[in-house]
């Protein structure tokens, strides 16, 4: 990122599962819990941590690839009560992103997420991270009629941190994320630590900026205090 560009920023802007949190480990583990209750084997993580960034239903699909239609809304449900009962157990902000939000705070840049993640799962999510009360905009995958990529939720998190959309960074790990971000007007970038399969194609997804770790990014903020 330029200089030029970083002087544009006025606000950052985070997807929540698999670039602001490492989700992945609960959301498995409450669809394993969910296979065992339905009479399926366990699935390890590492099979289904990329699926984690495009919800429960791609999870289930990865997990049981000849699973029945009927059968994908009983399962999501149960994945939902199983993940309502250890939301947060075992996640927590990715390596250098502490370190990142605590530079944003010394710049007096506002932050927040923007998630496709439900809104009854998201605000317990950000209270076991400490993160509610540092954070002006919480925008979740209800909180308006549309999820992203449709830039509804991007800009009511503009709204709610008070900042014009260009003089935003948003960060995501998915392609309807950088989409979102492109819509919406803002400065997107790449989370390229997040939940990236071997069959998405990064390169084509429509990023400004690609930062390999919470660190290199954390490492450019800190250049500015």
């Amino acid at each position: 990122m330029t200089n030029a560009h970083f002087t544009l920023i006025k606000g950052v802007l985070f997807d929540l599962d698999g670039t602001l949190a490492d989700t992945a480990p609960d959301m498995v583990e409450a669809l394993n819990m969910t296979l065992q209750a339905h009479g399926h084997e366990r699935v390890p993580l590492a099979k289904l941590r990329a699926s984690a960034s495009h919800g429960s239903i791609a999870m289930i699909r990865t997990a049981l690839p000849a699973i029945d239609e009927e059968s994908v809304p009983v399962l999501q449900q149960s994945l939902f009560d199983h993940y309502q009962q250890i939301n947060g157990d075992n996640c927590d902000l990715f390596d250098g992103l502490d370190r990142l939000l605590d530079t944003l705070t010394l710049l007096s840049i506002p932050y927040g997420v923007v998630t496709n993640k439900p809104a009854r799962f998201t605000r317990p999510l950000l209270n076991k991270l400490g993160l509610t009360a540092k954070m002006p905009a919480v925008v979740s995958g209800d909180s308006t009629l549309y999820s992203k990529p449709h830039t509804a939720p991007m800009l009511l998190a503009a709204q709610q941190l008070k900042v014009l959309p260009e003089n935003i960074l948003y960060l995501g790990d998915a392609e309807r994320d950088l989409v979102a971000a492109k819509s919406a007007n803002m400065i997107s970038g790449l989370a390229a630590w997040g939940y990236i399969g071997p069959d998405d194609n990064p390169s084509n997804w429509p990023a400004d900026f690609s930062f390999e770790s919470g660190h290199s990014l954390a490492d450019f903020f800190n250049k500015k205090i």
